[in-house]
């Protein structure tokens, strides 16, 4: 596959990752209320839970030192003594989430993300998601996952983990490169990762991710290429490939260790990431929407050719549920009618979920037209296309938002049939400017702050409101 370096550079701008509709920025405080809320929650729990059962994300946000190219919301520790209390807050906010439910809770999906979730010993994750459980019931084939360390995760996290029902993992790779490894402070060999891909294989895991990241420090094409072939070796099932956005001014001084000219150029980093995506389609894995790879056996490609994939705060997943509660510090929830978002510090946290509130600090209420421009939104990352076929699915500047696609039809990137709309192969690297056409937020007024979108940097499943930033490239 050959890619145009005139298209990539013409449409080469800022712009959201569409893991939420409206985006963060656009989250309007005063439709939000902690009354307004809950009602939302229990209307959601009522009308899905008993047919397609409910997500839960959570968020474990320790870690034992800073990978500095990391946007996520973390708590740098070495001190395991701060494990129980947090998963008896967590426990707590799940208890305040239950007392609006109208029956025990029907867990489809869970994810844990972070942070580092293999962090916690083996007994405390085992604690926390038993407590979870007691209280719940869990669908059949439920989609259970958990991000890892490659360094600190052992046989018994697998073991147990897997024991509660998890099939799937995802481990952060980003780099092989010794000069990568220490400009981002990731140190991690390969013995480390083949270790724990193999012991996923054999204690019965289904799908095996790795997570890369491209545009970092010192990140050449022949440390991608090298990367890429090491990865190969080991053939997960899964394999996400994230750019990496350099935000120093929002994540501090992290990101301040090393200097920007360290940095590939905006044409680098694209030829990153064509190197990628080509290597990876010749090993025989499919691009799964925006950013993922995955092999036709993978139940993410299933849902890809089905029509069943979804995405969320979570990320890209083969399961769709109209609520998804998000627990612990900074997670996001969502019931389809609203948004809710945790506080962002573990002490404020763990206050407000041991005194039975449910913690939550800003959130965003989904009028008609939110919820209308969503749908089509996800249709557009998820499967490349929608359709405005039925009337009930326009709205009145849907005619000005095609006609700003007008140039992207002149260039092949999308394919107007009727009322039907669709990416182009050759589109899909710009999917993300499809949807900003739709985007009526966007177009109404842009943020007025250097932040423009979230960007989702280095898990395939956090939750993408980690960090806000100028995303440049795909």
């Amino acid at each position: 596959m050959t890619f145009d370096k005139h298209l990539i550079r013409k449409y080469n701008i800022p712009g959201p990752r569409y893991t939420s509709y409206p985006t963060v920025p656009y989250w309007e405080a005063d439709t939000f209320s902690e009354e307004r809320w809950r009602t939302s929650v229990s209307e959601a729990f009522t009308a899905s839970n008993a047919t397609e059962g409910i997500s839960v994300y959570i968020h474990l946000p320790f870690c034992e030192s800073l990978c500095t190219f990391c946007g996520c919301h973390k708590h740098i520790t070495k001190r395991h003594i701060v494990e129980s209390p947090y998963v008896k807050a967590v426990l707590a906010e799940w208890a305040s989430y239950r007392a609006l439910f109208d029956a025990a809770p029907r867990i489809k999906e869970l994810h844990l993300g972070g942070g580092t979730p293999t962090f916690f010993s083996p007994d405390h994750l085992r604690d926390l998601l038993e407590g979870l459980f007691a209280h719940a019931e869990l669908c059949d084939s439920p989609l259970l996952s958990f991000e890892a360390h490659p360094n600190n995760t052992t046989r018994e996290h697998l073991e147990v983990l897997h024991s509660l029902g998890f099939k799937r993992n995802s481990f952060g790779i980003q780099d092989y490169d010794p000069v990568v490894q220490k400009a981002i402070n990731r140190i991690q060999s390969f013995e480390d990762v083949k270790r724990v891909t193999d012991e996923s294989r054999e204690v019965g895991y289904t799908s095996v991710s790795h997570d890369l990241v491209f545009g970092l420090p010192h990140q050449s094409l022949e440390a991608m290429a090298h990367t890429i072939d090491k990865t190969a070796e080991l053939k997960p099932d899964r394999i996400a490939f994230y750019s990496y956005a350099h935000v120093p001014w929002i994540k501090g001084t992290g990101q301040r260790g090393y200097d920007e000219k360290d940095l590939p150029s905006n044409e680098g980093k694209r030829n990153l990431y064509e190197l990628g995506k080509r290597r990876f389609l010749e090993l025989g894995y499919e691009e799964i929407g925006m950013d993922h790879f995955a092999l036709p056996s993978d139940d993410l490609a299933r849902a890809f050719h089905d029509g069943s994939l979804h995405r969320n705060f979570m990320g890209y997943t083969s399961g769709k549920t109209q609520l998804m509660v998000g627990l612990g510090m900074s997670a996001i929830s969502d019931s389809w009618g609203g948004f809710a978002q945790n506080v962002k510090t573990e002490a404020e946290y763990e206050a407000q979920a041991m005194k039975g509130d449910i913690p939550d600090f800003r959130g965003h209420m989904l009028h008609k037209e939110d919820l209308l421009v969503r749908k089509h939104i996800l249709n557009l990352m998820c499967q490349f296309t929608t359709s405005f076929e039925d009337p009930s699915d326009r709205f009145p500047e849907l005619e000005e938002c095609l006609a700003k696609l007008s140039e992207m039809e002149s260039d092949g990137l999308v394919v107007r049939d009727g009322w039907r709309l669709r990416v182009t192969d050759k589109g899909r690297p710009f999917v993300r400017n499809v949807c900003m056409a739709l985007d009526l937020r966007l177009l109404r007024k842009a943020p007025t702050t250097r932040v423009l979108s979230l960007i989702h940097i280095s898990e395939p499943t956090r939750q993408e409101a980690i960090s806000y930033a100028v995303f440049c490239l795909k």
